[in-house]
């Protein structure tokens, strides 16, 4: 069994910053993408930045400049900074990771049970 598990959400004021960590725990031969998700009330899920296992990036258009992802591949653990909040950043964030359990298996998509983040002052 293979999980994802968030932390480092909270209430900040906007122009504050938080830092959001995802461990992922269990059965673990590989990790391919590790990426954050958000979902606002009302709306969909949308990407907000992703990391391959070397290291590229790729980030939403709404938090570039703002936000960064990094990975520490030792310790299967995505992180998100997040700098400059604004109150359209909150969302319930999600961490989101392409897992091979074995050799023998394929990648399996997994999601953490997310994190809140509030901006509001």
């Amino acid at each position: 069994q293979v999980q994802l598990v968030e932390s480092g959400g909270g209430l900040v004021q906007p122009g504050g910053s938080l830092r959001l960590s995802c461990a992922a725990s269990g059965r673990i031969f590989s990790i391919n993408v590790m990426a954050w998700y958000r979902q606002a009330p009302g709306k969909q899920r949308e990407l907000v930045a992703a990391i391959t296992s070397g290291g590229s990036t790729n980030y939403a258009d709404s938090v570039k400049g703002r936000f960064t992802i990094s990975r520490d591949n030792a310790k299967n653990t995505v992180y998100l900074q997040m700098n400059s909040l604004k109150p359209e950043d909150t969302a319930v964030y999600y961490c989101n990771a392409d897992i091979k359990p074995d050799l023998s298996l394929r990648y399996l998509e997994v999601w953490g049970q997310g994190t809140l983040v509030t901006v509001s002052s």
